[in-house]
């Protein structure tokens, strides 16, 4: 890691976070004041929040044809990931053992399923896609539901019309990939359509390499089918250090493994209305200001903990609601909120140095944590109820 200009940056830095400080502080004071009864009296520092089951794979099934076959097989649908939302209704996907370069499950089947459900759980239509579908985003515009397709390598995307039920699928225009992997979330960034290179170096030399893009920005043609890539920033792009050793300094990234990203609401307490791509592996979070601009500035957030999604709570009454992929199912997670916390899908064994055998000491299944956007820590969320394991997560306000 290289290092420059950290004592100049620090002084002006310090003078800048005072005087915002005291500003933050007496804003808070007066919303405090302005909040109801009921709201004044959480503590945001121990909150404890209620679970819920309301959707389960072992209740859902589909047919599959297996390779050289045209038999068709039904089986219940499996490992739950990423989650998302468009006009009030929710989409997941099932990855149903399909391998992250499109491997076929050990029962041979080779597609995941889509399914679109009401925030009750009750399940309104499916979709199968080929291959492994690890990012779904809906684009807020148009109404398109966005799956990327195996995110180590032979990598492609997939279009769902969420009002006609029509699929439309895409090949990248580079092949491979230039980072030599595959792809996996999906953000919509003012009309922007950003998605992680995920696993850099899977069919090529070993992350971290500078000429690896670690975002690319996409750009859909359906008159042939291709989606258009353009790197948004390399693996070993500079970056300020949020925190740790090196804070206020100008330090190279060394990412190997980019994978979930969001756009941070306006309610958070830090970088509010940038865009933000999780290193997993890596335990680090990448907040891009300005995406796409002449402006373009990255700050880099060290992790006490390895992580996949994150959600803010943007109101006080609302719901998260959260993929388990080690029991299928999705659960709710409801309480009070204070506006403006993060959440995050804790991954102890997909950190880099993880043991081969895991859940193992020291690294735990997957938990629902809280995250400091100040210091990087993440402190376990107290929750009543089922087994919460999350993986994918989103909060939807009420």
């Amino acid at each position: 890691m290289q290092v420059i200009g950290r004592r100049a940056r620090a002084r002006r830095d310090t003078t800048t976070i005072t005087v915002a400080g005291a500003v933050i502080t007496a804003l808070l004071a007066m919303l405090v004041v302005a909040l109801p009864a009921s709201a004044r009296t959480i503590r945001p520092t121990s909150p404890s929040y209620d679970v819920r089951q309301i959707l389960s794979g072992k209740s859902l099934g589909h047919w599959y044809t297996k390779a050289g076959s045209s038999k068709r097989h039904w089986e219940r649908l499996s490992s739950p990931d990423d989650i998302t939302i468009f006009g009030g209704d929710l989409f997941t996907t099932f990855q149903n053992g399909v391998g992250p370069q499109g491997q076929a499950s050990t029962d041979g089947n080779r597609d995941s399923t889509i399914v679109e459900f009401t925030q009750g759980g009750q399940v309104i239509r499916k979709w199968d896609l080929r291959g492994k579908c690890d990012g779904l985003t809906a684009n807020p515009a148009t109404g398109q539901v966005i799956a990327t397709i195996n995110e180590d390598a032979n990598s492609s995307l997939d279009s769902i019309d969420s009002w006609t039920g029509q699929v439309t699928h895409y090949q990248y225009s580079k092949q491979p990939l230039p980072h030599h992997g595959g792809t996996d979330a999906i953000s919509f960034y003012d009309g922007q359509m950003l998605i992680s290179a995920s696993a850099p170096g899977a069919t090529g030399t070993a992350a971290p390499n500078p000429a690896y893009p670690a975002v690319y920005s996409v750009s859909l043609d359906p008159s042939n089918q291709v989606a258009y890539v353009h790197a948004l920033f390399y693996d070993e792009s500079w970056a300020t250090a949020a925190n740790g050793p090196h804070a206020g300094a100008s330090v190279r990234l060394g990412l190997t493994d980019p994978d979930s990203n969001e756009v941070v609401p306006a309610t958070a307490p830090m970088y509010a209305g940038d865009f933000m791509v999780t290193s997993q592996g890596d335990k680090e979070q990448i907040y891009v200001h300005g995406p796409g601009t002449w402006y373009q500035h990255l700050t880099a957030l060290a992790l006490s903990q390895s992580v996949d999604d994150t959600a803010w709570a943007t109101s006080w009454h609302g719901t998260f609601f959260g993929a388990s992929t080690s029991t299928d199912t999705i659960e709710v997670v409801s309480g009070t909120f204070w506006p403006g916390t993060a959440f995050v899908a804790v991954t102890p064994c997909d950190a880099n140095g993880a043991p081969a055998t895991c859940p193992g000491p020291g690294y735990p299944p997957n938990y629902l944590g809280q995250l400091n956007m100040y210091t990087g820590k993440i402190t376990p969320v107290s929750l009543h109820g089922p087994s919460f394991e999350p993986q994918g997560m989103i909060f939807v306000g009420s």
